[in-house]
């Protein structure tokens, strides 16, 4: 028998309800969604104020099972969101560099998926106040591409709308691109992910 891989932690972020649910900010949260629906893991209350799944991602060398993951979205607003990440930390006993944060990104193209280790927050709410919460900035981002707002739009506007017409229907193969992102990462390590991800 092999060795049982420690834990990830995947943190979905997005503000709760059906006012948001289409909104470019909750594309994190649209990701989770995909990987819950990849693997048959419904996801259900957690008292750590999300819902949350236990499961596997992915596959290893020999067909064996990926990592155990635990996918989750916070049940609070983005601006809240580090209280339920840490407490989900807390919970499973997984260290920050076992955590994978899955956000929008400005400053990426649309379309585009990004990951990185660290760094600072790019002004993004959700991810301030994990830092905030953990004490610290290292842990792993999936960055998904929203790119910038249009004209003179205030970016605070252009994360809170919906996902456009033309947008909607390349949707499907951001959130399949950015899932397999995830599963990369945790079956395969940053190095490998980015390589894929990153390469023009």
């Amino acid at each position: 028998m092999g060795v049982v891989s420690e834990p990830w932690v995947i943190v979905g972020l997005g503000n709760p309800g059906p006012s948001y649910a289409g909104n470019r900010h909750n594309v994190g949260a649209m990701v989770i969604d995909e990987l819950a629906r990849r693997t048959s893991s419904p996801l259900k209350t957690h008292k750590a104020r999300a819902v949350a799944a236990s499961t596997r991602l992915g596959m290893l060398p020999g067909g064996v099972p990926g990592p155990p993951v635990i996918i989750a979205v916070p049940s609070c607003y983005m601006n809240e969101s580090g209280g339920p990440t840490k407490a989900l930390l807390s919970f499973f006993s997984v260290p920050p560099e076992r955590l994978v944060v899955v956000h929008d990104e400005l400053d990426i193209p649309a379309g585009d998926v990004r990951l990185k280790l660290g760094g600072g927050e790019g002004g993004h709410n959700g991810l301030r106040s994990i830092s905030s919460s953990l004490g610290t900035k290292d842990y792993h981002r999936v960055r998904v591409g929203i790119g910038r707002p249009p004209g003179r739009m205030d970016a605070a506007d252009y994360v809170l709308r919906d996902f456009g017409t033309v947008e909607r229907k390349e949707l499907p193969f951001l959130l399949d691109s950015a899932a397999d992102a995830v599963e990369l990462l945790v079956t395969e390590g940053l190095l490998t992910a980015q390589q894929k991800f990153h390469s023009p």
